[in-house]
């Protein structure tokens, strides 16, 4: 069992995104030529930054969820301009669609997800907070709205209640599973774009708890530790190779699934990552049939929390971080002042004998940029002041404040 949770994590978080091609899973209906290539970019956009993030967090759990972090990134690219919409939409794998497509796509995607399974509770919201002194561009929200269901609020950034307004949405769009987003708002943060997602479905065939027995979770190091292992047998999809084995578990109605990559216990989980290409993956969901397995899995609890910055630069999008480069007259007429100041990801999940219950959320960050010349003071420390008269030098008044009074 060495290291299949990160697979089982991974795996459940990616399948929110597309639909097992059981013969048992229909879907309610057929995806549109738009909505296929928005799936596969968004599939490929997702294990290409698991694979980023694992070479970058190393033997550590990983959880995200790519549709979160591509649907807080799909809104904010209606902001951006010129290349740094190009690069937004390189790393997105969605060069080759118009934004019209893209916006339609994301829009029938959310439909379609929220709806395609009644067993299975599986909630998504976006919105969109603004600092209500900053001339951004009513056009832009609107897309937004139109497209996304974006909630568009603007608040005075520089009153403490505000961070606690956006943190109690992230509250009730995570059903309590993520408190907070945000830990303070900078003096120079302007926007926050930010999706947040909660899933929570049952097995279609649950986990007896009277076989769940303690046993042993081995390591990367080969070391061990303490778990409460989950057994069942049953008829499931499965696959297996020279390399791994995969099992697909379904909730509900058998439209959500959660599948589960196994390296054998001779091969490195990351070079088994490293192989977790679009076209590999594409090709291994192919060649599952069902068959009787025997199955023990780990009972879990994780919250994991990321900063993305590094993996999206990495991953193609740097322009739109870079001062003096990034274009995001999309959004504001002073968008050449605006870049991305941090994109940050949250997530949670909790798998047991019932099913599963995860939730996630991204917030992308707008801040200004530091141009070449630019100079900012922030004075919130004792400072001097003096008032005086320039023509004949006289100081009219001077005076030191520690302690600025109302």
């Amino acid at each position: 069992m060495r290291n299949i949770l990160y697979l089982i994590v991974f795996s459940f978080l990616l399948f929110i995104s597309s639909c097992s091609e059981s013969t048992e899973n229909i879907p309610v209906r057929q995806l549109t030529n738009d909505e296929k290539q928005l799936v596969s970019s968004g599939n490929n956009f997702g294990l290409k930054l698991f694979r980023e993030v694992n070479r970058e967090e190393g033997d550590k759990n990983i959880v995200i969820s790519p549709l979160s972090v591509s649907m807080a990134l799909g809104m904010t690219v209606n902001g951006a301009a010129g290349s740094t919409r190009d690069s937004m939409l390189y790393t997105l794998d969605m060069i080759g669609l118009t934004m019209d497509h893209v916006n339609s796509s994301y829009k029938s995607l959310i439909n379609l997800l929220l709806h395609i399974d009644s067993k299975v509770q599986f909630e998504l919201a976006n919105s969109i907070w603004y600092r209500n002194t900053f001339p951004f561009e009513q056009s832009f929200f609107n897309l937004c709205g139109n497209y996304f269901n974006a909630q568009v609020t603007g608040l005075n950034f520089d009153d403490p209640a505000s961070k606690d307004i956006i943190n109690n949405w992230v509250n009730t769009n995570t059903k309590g599973k993520i408190k907070e987003i945000i830990d303070n708002i900078n003096p120079l943060s302007m926007m926050f774009l930010i999706n947040a997602i909660y899933f929570k479905g049952n097995w279609s065939n649950k986990f007896d708890t009277n076989k769940t027995k303690d046993n042993k979770f081995y390591l990367i190091d080969g070391s061990s530790k303490d778990c409460r292992m989950m057994n069942q047998k049953a008829y499931l999809p499965y696959f297996s190779n020279e390399e791994f084995q995969a099992v697909d578990l379904q909730y509900g109605n058998k439209n959500y699934s959660m599948t589960i990559f196994l390296p054998k216990s001779d091969k490195n989980i990351n070079d088994f990552i490293n192989e977790l290409t679009d076209d590999n993956y594409t090709e291994w969901l192919t060649r599952f049939t069902s068959d009787s397995v025997t199955i023990s899995m780990p009972k879990y609890k994780i919250e994991y929390e990321l900063k993305l910055n590094d993996a999206l630069k990495n991953l193609g999008m740097s322009i739109a971080f870079e001062d003096g480069k990034a274009d995001f007259t999309g959004m504001s007429e002073l968008g050449r002042l605006l870049i991305i100041s941090e994109v940050k990801h949250k997530t949670f999940i909790k798998v047991d004998e019932e099913g599963t219950e995860a939730a996630a959320v991204t917030s992308v960050e707008m801040g200004p940029t530091s141009l070449p010349g630019d100079i900012i003071i922030r004075i919130d420390r004792p400072f001097v002041f003096v008032i005086r008269e320039k023509n004949s030098g006289s100081i009219v008044f001077i005076g030191k404040i520690v302690e600025p009074l109302n």
